[in-house]
């Protein structure tokens, strides 16, 4: 049984948000003007987490990369009164669009804080509307989302292999967050999969998950720095 994972090795990510940008034109996330931003209203699928470390004046800061955990115990999908989001057989929470009525439930339940309503209509500069991403819908006004792993590409990826006669494999499916960054930092694939880097990645001793606590399990495992 496939379990799509993410592993992401904080010594390596520079910090360059590569990343951001990539999801957001990958998944045609809208722009955002002063106004809404600073209304705390901007959408960020992806976004990269600022906290500090040591005691004045030896302060660092440091920026952790955080995309839906995609828990294997959402709690967002337990608060949903619609189905709206739900948890795929391979571990991808979904957000079904159509079924969203905005009641906002899901983002108060998820600890992460990763889910974003769609406070305005979506609006685009023109030159902008060349780069949309046709395989993804255009969300409107009044629902909620988030990251979903680029599903899209694993429906396409699942098509391709089809077409070819031939099984899915390591590289066939990777989002695109995972697929830009420059520095290699990010690694994406089947946690069950005991051949794989990430399955092997994710057993290291540097491995440590955010809120691990809260019994959410969630499929994002993170490299400490410098050990």
């Amino acid at each position: 049984m496939v379990r799509w994972g993410m592993v992401i090795d904080l010594d390596k990510c520079t910090a360059c948000q590569a990343c951001v940008v990539a999801c957001q034109v990958e998944n045609n996330v809208p722009p955002a003007d002063p106004t809404i931003d600073a209304q705390y209203r901007a959408i960020h699928w992806l976004r990269l987490l600022e906290y500090r470390e040591g005691e004045y004046p030896h302060v660092r800061t440091r920026l952790i990369p955080r995309p839906c955990m995609h828990c294997d115990k959402p709690p967002c999908v337990k608060v949903c009164p619609v189905g709206a989001t739900n948890i795929g057989s391979e571990g991808i929470v979904d957000q079904i669009y159509g079924r969203c009525i905005g009641c906002r439930y899901c983002t108060t339940a998820c600890p992460y804080t990763v889910k974003y309503m769609n406070w305005y209509r979506p609006r685009w500069p023109e030159e902008m509307k060349k780069a949309f991403n046709p395989d993804v819908t255009i969300r409107p006004k009044g629902v909620v989302e988030k990251c979903t792993f680029c599903s899209h590409r694993l429906i396409k990826a699942r098509e391709r292999v089809r077409a070819e006669a031939r099984e899915l494999g390591p590289g066939d499916y990777i989002p695109a967050c995972v697929e830009t960054c420059p520095s290699n930092a990010m690694y994406f694939g089947d946690l069950e999969n005991p051949n794989g880097t990430v399955f092997q990645l994710a057993r290291s001793h540097r491995a440590f998950k955010l809120l691990e606590d809260l019994g959410t399990e969630p499929k994002v495992i993170y490299l400490s720095e410098g050990e």
